[in-house]
């Protein structure tokens, strides 16, 4: 369907593609995967309109039909009345329409074969898409992906989730010969995620889909194409596969890694010995020895693997540091260190040096609340929540999760503005806010590094950077490299948009984080950064998301919304409600052990126990056959 090779395209910050090759097969499902910023959205843009990009190489398509687009922003037309049926019958209507047209024409016109030869394409298109079953086939999409329900309502009340959906079968509906989907996961709610997934499972076409999303990576696609520092890796199998042949890989690249290392150690020190000898000793076949050591030393330093797809860079994401409390000068000989650390501030000056004579027992100085949430409401044309009440303490991380369209993203601007009676947050708290419209929060017309420097200049902004050479070591922990300083933030992907609003935030002294989809559009390796960032982090933080791994292994419990309330559940029956409803029976316990053994192999890597290492991996090889089957 889809050929390249060694094709080459920059853009003029930096190379793109370097004479890569790769393929797509007809009905395959394949998945672009790679690093935020690595031009996988522009490389979809090519395969779609190549006459629109000066590339080198060759780009063969095998595409006699159209290519079918999702985009990962989808504008919902509100405005529209139109139930979601009628929106997606709507070509079929058409095409019928056209066809009637036509054979109205024939009965008077005079030029017949014309109109002939239309009539013929016209049903050519029709038996194409099996327009004569487009009912039936609408009814079948929307059961799949979960929607049966709404075929009747109007879709100007329907979720941007569902609505998101609707853009997919539309497409699918239309029988195009590759399909091909940027994120179409972004901002979908659980149920949507899996009616998604149902949907690209059941797809009888061409797929090829972006995502970062790990869900799906693990529940769809039979081919990966891995985008990294300018080159493709192919890799025909699932993403579960996948991930275990780079490991795989990876123990037998470090082993012989260290193995040349051992190699290149020994004829260093024979090398040494030997200028000492030639340099004590003036005869011209101990220079010839040396000459020739030193040629087979430079010989194994050439030789030495380099980081394949198997060492990739990961963004290394620090959150506030949060500033000890000053506690009170002299403290009574009965209070110890274990009762005062972590001691709120407001606490810790509410105690008074003595009361008579004895101190606050330990058990009555628990973390204050950093946010309270009192009798919120919230309505538009609908009300969405009605009287909802909750606290997090300091150093709690709590997720939001909901369907869309519940009011989650309005609820945290609301604490962020911190404008209204039912909304109290704690005295001198900072907050620091990461919004999913990257405008909110970037000025887009900056520079990256204009954006950085601005920090510090408003109050409670973060602390500010001392010059360019403070900036750019700042930011290269963040993957943004001297080069992208320069680039206008409006070009950057959605991923580095995320990235850069992390290290704006990370300057500042925030308490109380405030994170709206913060996984959004993060590839696989920021999330996982992120994800350690946040179970590092001393504050607290309510986050919106709906990337099932973070929540679970981010968050002490959830705020779950629903009918217009909002109730407090645990992490744990949150990830069973979740696993009975997205995943098969032993998915669970497997993903667990996987993990743990995928950690016990990191481990024995870093002592250089290969053999070990490769004895756990292959009970990790068990475990993937038996993921499979539960897929």
């Amino acid at each position: 369907m889809i050929r390249a090779e060694k094709l080459s395209y920059s853009v003029p910050a930096k190379d793109l593609y370097n004479k890569v090759s790769f393929s797509i097969e007809e009905n395959q499902h394949a998945v672009l995967i790679g690093s935020n910023g690595t031009g996988k959205t522009t490389l979809i843009q090519i395969l779609m309109d190549p006459d629109e990009f000066m590339f080198t190489g060759k780009l063969k398509r095998n595409i006699q039909g159209r290519i079918g687009y999702v985009s990962q922003f989808e504008k919902h037309e509100k405005d529209r009345e139109i139930t979601v049926f009628d929106y997606l019958a709507e070509d079929f209507v058409q095409l019928q329409a056209e066809m009637d047209t036509v054979c109205a024409q024939m009965e008077t016109a005079e030029d017949f074969d014309a109109l002939m030869e239309r009539y013929q394409q016209i049903l050519d298109e029709s038996m194409a898409i099996d327009a004569d079953h487009y009912d039936s086939n609408i009814y079948k999409e929307l059961k799949t992906a979960g929607l049966s329900d709404l075929a009747e309502l109007s879709i100007a009340v329907i979720s941007g989730g569902e609505y998101k959906l609707l853009q997919v079968i539309r497409q699918m509906l239309r029988k195009p010969d590759l399909l091909i989907m940027d994120e179409p996961d972004a901002f979908l709610d659980f149920d949507n995620l899996k009616g998604l997934k149902n949907l690209i499972n059941s797809y009888q076409g061409t797929l090829l889909a972006v995502t970062h999303n790990r869900y799906l990576l693990n529940h769809c696609f039979n081919k990966i194409l891995h985008l990294e520092d300018a080159d493709i890796q192919e890799f025909e199998g699932t993403f579960v596969e996948y991930n275990f042949a780079l490991l795989a890989k990876k123990i037998e690249l470090q082993e012989v890694v260290a193995e040349q290392q051992e190699e290149i150690e020994r004829t260093r020190k024979v090398v040494e010995r030997m200028r000492v000898e030639a340099t004590r000793m003036a005869v011209a076949s101990k220079g010839r020895a040396l000459h020739a050591k030193v040629s087979y030393l430079e010989r194994l330093e050439a030789r030495k693997i380099k980081e394949p797809f198997v060492q990739l860079r990961q963004p290394e994401i620090a959150l506030p540091v949060i500033q000890k409390y000053e506690v009170i000068e002299e403290v009574p000989e009965n209070v110890t260190e274990e009762i005062i650390e972590g001691i709120s501030e407001e606490i810790v000056e509410a105690i008074p040096e003595e009361i008579n004579g004895e101190m606050p027992v330990a058990q009555n100085l628990e973390p204050a609340d950093i946010l309270t949430v009192d009798q919120y409401s919230l309505s538009f044309e609908d009300t969405l929540l009605e009287n909802v009440s909750f606290a997090i303490k300091e150093k709690e991380k709590v997720a939001i999760v909901g369907a869309n369209g519940t009011g989650k993203t309005t609820l945290l601007r609301d604490i962020f503005r911190n404008e209204k009676d039912s909304i109290t947050i704690a005295p001198n708290v900072e907050i620091g806010f990461l919004s999913q419209i990257h405008g909110e929060m970037l000025n887009e017309a900056n520079t990256v590094y204009e954006e950085m420097e601005e920090i510090g200049e408003e109050p409670n902004a973060g602390e500010p950077f001392k010059n360019r050479k403070e900036i750019e070591e700042y930011l290269d922990k963040y993957c943004f490299d001297e080069e992208m300083l320069s680039n206008k933030i409006d070009v950057l992907s959605g991923g580095e948009k995320n990235l850069l609003q992390l290290a704006k935030i990370g300057r500042s002294h925030a308490r109380l984080l405030l994170l709206d989809e913060p996984t959004s559009h993060l590839d696989t390796y920021a999330q996982i950064a992120l994800e350690k960032a946040i179970a590092e982090y001393q504050g607290a933080i309510l986050m919106v998301s709906h990337d099932f791994y973070t929540i679970v292994n981010c968050a002490d419990y959830i705020l779950l919304v629903e009918d217009k309330g909002i109730r407090k559940v645990r992490t744990r029956s949150f990830r069973k409600m979740i696993y009975e409803d997205h995943f098969k029976l032993e998915y669970l316990e497997l993903e667990q052990k996987k993990k743990e053994l995928e950690q016990r192999i990191e481990a024995y890597l870093r002592k250089h126990d290969f053999e070990a290492a490769r004895s756990v991996c292959e009970e990790l090889e068990v475990i993937i056959e038996r993921m499979k089957s539960n897929v």
